[in-house]
């Protein structure tokens, strides 16, 4: 599933988060399910839920990766899509702006 990167991140309101070393650690108190990070997944998770927009993420990631722009923007997508599944994160929709320039 494609996902608006205009929306924001947010984490889901059962959800905890804990950071040991360089992995972080969530709990997802309504559903139990506890989940650990690498260290790369975690940094996109703390540059998903810290970031304005997903584009701004995805940015930052960019600039952050020796990664082809194609392939970060297929491994957010998937990332976003398991953080869904498990109910971690709820995405916000973007602000349109509708003025003429």
């Amino acid at each position: 599933m494609h996902h608006s990167f205009s929306s924001s991140v947010n984490v889901a309101p059962d959800v905890i988060c804990r950071f040991v070393r360089e992995e972080a650690v969530l709990l997802n108190l309504a559903t139990e399910l506890y989940i650990g990070f690498d260290p790369v997944a975690t940094r996109m998770w703390t540059v998903l839920t810290e970031s304005p927009s997903i584009q701004v993420a995805y940015e930052t990631l960019l600039k952050e990766y020796d990664v082809e722009s194609t392939r970060l923007r297929e491994e957010l997508e998937a990332f976003l899509n398991d953080l869904l599944k498990q109910g971690l994160i709820r995405l916000s929709p973007g602000i349109v702006n509708n003025s003429a320039a």
